[in-house]
C-alpha cells in the first residue's frame, strides 16, 4: 500500500487536473456543453435507455437530467419515444445527427490530446490509459447509484 504522502500528492494532482478538463471542455462546440456531451456519450456507449437509467449513469437528479435531455433533443441529437412497457416513460435514442456531433467532439478532443501529448511515447499514453481505466474501475466498485424519483 502506498504511503500517506503519495496519496496527498495524488490529491494535489487531481486538484490540478481541472486545468486539463477545462482545456478539453474548450474543444466542445458552443452549442454542446459538457453535460450534453455526457448524455450523447452515454447513449452511444450503453444504447437506448429510459431517462431514469441516464440519471443514474450521470449520477444526477432527474430534474437535472431532464434539462440536459431537453437541450440535446431540441437540437435533434436524440429522440424520445414512448416506452412500450410504460407509456408515461420515454426511451431515449441517439439520432444520426447525435452520432455525427459525438464523432466531431471526439475528433476534436483526440486532436487536442495528440497535440498536448506529442512528446509522449505510445507506451506512455497506453500506460496512462490503463491506469486511468483501473482508477475509474476502483471507484465504480464502490459507487452508490444516484437516488431517482
Amino acid at each position: 500500500m502506498a504511503e500517506q504522502a503519495q496519496y496527498e500528492e495524488l490529491v494535489r494532482q487531481f486538484s490540478a487536473f481541472g486545468v486539463v478538463k477545462r482545456e478539453m471542455g474548450r474543444t466542445l462546440p458552443s452549442d454542446c456543453p459538457a453535460a450534453s456531451a455526457a448524455v450523447l456519450t452515454l447513449l452511444a456507449r450503453h444504447g437506448e435507455m429510459r431517462m431514469s437509467k441516464l440519471a443514474e449513469l450521470l449520477a444526477v437528479d432527474m430534474s437535472v437530467t431532464s434539462r440536459h435531455v431537453a437541450h440535446v433533443a431540441a437540437r435533434g441529437w436524440i429522440r424520445r419515444s414512448p416506452d412500450p412497457a410504460d407509456k408515461r416513460s420515454r426511451i431515449l435514442h441517439l439520432t444520426p445527427a447525435g452520432e455525427d456531433r459525438l464523432r466531431e467532439m471526439s475528433r476534436r478532443t483526440a486532436q487536442l490530446l495528440a497535440e498536448r501529448l506529442s512528446d509522449w511515447t505510445d507506451e506512455e499514453v497506453a500506460q496512462l490509459t490503463r491506469l486511468m481505466a483501473r482508477l475509474r474501475a476502483s471507484f465504480d466498485d464502490f459507487r452508490t447509484p444516484a437516488i431517482t424519483q
